[in-house]
């Protein structure tokens, strides 16, 4: 082989590797999370969980990326170790799709609609609809599938310029003898472990080695024990995503070693043994596309039938290899503090991680929630451990300001579906919102303090207004965060009249305070923290204006948020007008 030869083998390996990337990119976003979210509901059944974990992994071409996955979800406290056992073993038999696909090349028939079968005749035809797609749809759906076409259509033409590129060494006695010498059952598993690892696919390195079979010099002897390899190579994939993690989730990626390696032995022993009573002739034949995909696909059938009966005893022995810590033990940092379903390992599948960032931020929500209602609370009664309580909220919903605005932020530099990336932006917009209710809610509490220690007490009146004031911030609290976890745009626009309300109660109480001042019936020092008080409900009313007008925002292709409530104020619409009567005599004062 001379060096165009050689450029053209690692050129071909290059498109072969880029095509597999880009076609699962496609299926990742084409499937937009809901796959993820299938894993994710689990049922305790061992039997479904391989079979979901195969469906799962054919369909995204990655057991690699099936087993990350597990290995977020058991972090996460999403999904127990037991329901991760199943979905790994599956996932090594999803993976063996992948190579029966990549045989089709090694088709050869005069027949015309046999010959359609193989990828050289058909990827053209993929790669001319796919780019057709990707240059003159605008629909997302329709964009997705061209990347699946085209990423199809590269893989399958990288692998035949691999094959093309490597036949002439059929030819070249030092690459017979480095193949020959594979069929020792421990240098071939050596040899395929390797390989695999370096590349973190076993799909990638077993249809290299489907290429490699073009050169007619690859016999079954050496191919066996490396395919072996390869599946305890892709192991380390997983491994690499398991440091820092959890316990659990260190042990499922061990769940994955462990039955790759027991599997393998197994199997081998098994081969072997009946070989050296009953010789296989095929050993000695030389080793086509088809034949490999065979051979993987026995392989992973035979380790998933022997070994999920005993899917209980790999789980304890990677409980056994990683054990719990004892009471005195020092816990190794793995990020305490942070919010466990948002895991770094969910970023390469947006879709899913989205979900994760939209549960993180609606129990942020409920949190900001309890924060301004347990606070309003202490206006008219107040325990020191419920102030306590609202300081802890405010600072959980800080906590979880940072985290999501984070996570959010790296999530955006992924390759976001059109209604992912308004997903994301509105979660970017209401974060720091919800957060700045949180503080009023401190605020608020800080008021209601500083009325105990100065035993001031509301006036009767004062206080009844007070009371219906803080039902109507309740309200539209309440929509508010209605509108932030349905996406109800109907509900979005059924706020302002209630937040324009909210402005109302807030004039109309500083007027009559300001009445009662002068008629001696309220002190100077209580109309400061009543003041203060009704401040801070207005301004959770702005916020929670701020959530409905951004949810309007990405679904009516944006506008200015301002130019859009005086619009809206100023228009005079009947339904408008109507919607804030009928709250005004809802929340009429006393």
């Amino acid at each position: 082989m001379d060096v165009f030869g050689i450029l053209n083998m690692v050129g071909g390996l290059a498109l072969f590797l880029y095509g597999m990337e880009v076609m699962g990119g496609g299926l990742s976003k084409a499937s937009g999370g809901r796959l993820e979210r299938v894993l994710e509901k689990l049922t305790a059944n061992k039997w479904k969980a391989v079979l979901l974990g195969a469906g799962v992994t054919a369909v995204i071409q990655s057991s690699s990326a099936t087993t990350v996955m597990v290995v977020g979800f058991v972090n996460s406290g999403i999904m127990k170790l037991g329901q991760a056992v199943g979905i790994i073993m599956g996932a090594n038999v999803g993976t063996t799709v992948t190579s029966w696909i990549l045989s089709l090349s090694g088709i050869e028939s005069s027949n015309f609609f046999v010959r359609l079968l193989k990828p050289a005749s058909f990827s053209p035809v993929l790669a001319v609809i796919g780019v057709g797609f990707l240059m003159f749809s605008k629909k997302e759906k329709s964009r997705d599938i061209g990347d699946i076409l085209v990423g199809f259509a590269v893989l399958m033409f990288g692998m035949d310029t691999m094959s093309g590129a490597v036949a002439p060494l059929a030819d070249v006695p030092e690459f017979t003898g480095i193949l020959t010498a594979f069929s020792n059952p421990l240098l071939g598993l050596a040899a395929g472990t390797v390989l695999t690892a370096v590349i973190q696919s076993s799909s990638a390195s077993v249809g290299i080695l489907q290429a490699l079979c073009a050169t007619g010099s690859v016999p079954y002897g050496a191919a066996v024990p490396i395919i072996m390899g390869q599946n305890i190579g892709t192991c380390v994939t997983a491994m690499l995503s398991g440091i820092g993690a959890s316990r659990n989730a260190r042990r499922a990626a061990l769940v994955h070693l462990y039955f790759n390696l027991i599997g393998t032995v197994i199997f081998m022993a098994v081969f072997y043994g009946f070989h050296t009573v009953v010789p296989f002739a095929f050993l000695g034949e030389t080793a086509n596309a088809a034949g490999i995909a065979a051979v993987h696909t026995v392989f992973n059938l035979f380790a998933t039938v022997i070994l999920l009966p005993f899917s209980g005893a790999l789980e304890k022995l990677a409980c056994l290899t990683i054990k719990e810590e004892g009471k005195g033990a020092v816990r190794p940092d793995t990020g305490a503090g942070r919010i466990p379903i948002l895991d770094p390992r969910f970023l390469s599948t947006p879709g899913f991680a989205l979900e994760q960032c939209m549960t993180a931020a609606s129990d942020m929500a409920d949190y900001a929630r309890e924060a301004l209602f347990t606070a309003m609370g202490l206006v008219f009664r107040y325990e020191e451990e419920e102030a306590q309580k609202v300081v802890r909220l405010e600072e959980t919903v800080d906590h979880y300001e940072d985290e999501l605005g984070t996570y959010l932020v790296k999530l955006g530099s992924g390759n976001l579906s059109e209604r992912d990336s308004h997903t994301l932006s509105f979660l970017l917009h209401n974060i720091g919102d919800l957060e700045r209710i949180s503080d009023h809610a401190l605020n608020v509490k800080e008021a209601a303090q500083r009325r105990k220690e100065k035993k001031l007490d509301f006036s009767p009146k004062a206080s009844k207004e007070l009371t219906v004031f803080t039902e109507a911030v309740k309200e539209v609290m309440d929509l508010a965060l209605c509108v932030f976890r349905q996406g109800d745009v109907q509900l979005a626009k059924g706020i302002e009249p209630l937040e324009e309300t909210v402005d109302y109660l807030h004039t109309e109480l500083k007027r009559r305070h300001v009445e009662r001042l002068r008629r001696g019936e309220c002190m100077i020092e209580t109309g400061f923290i009543l003041a203060d008080i009704t401040t801070s409900y207005e301004r959770v009313a702005d916020h929670c204006s701020n959530i409905a007008v951004s949810l309007l925002e990405i679904t009516e292709d944006g506008f200015g948020t301002h130019e859009y409530l005086e619009r809206l104020k100023k228009s005079g619409e009947e339904e408008f007008v109507q919607k804030v009567e009928r709250f005004q005599e809802k929340y009429r004062l006393p």
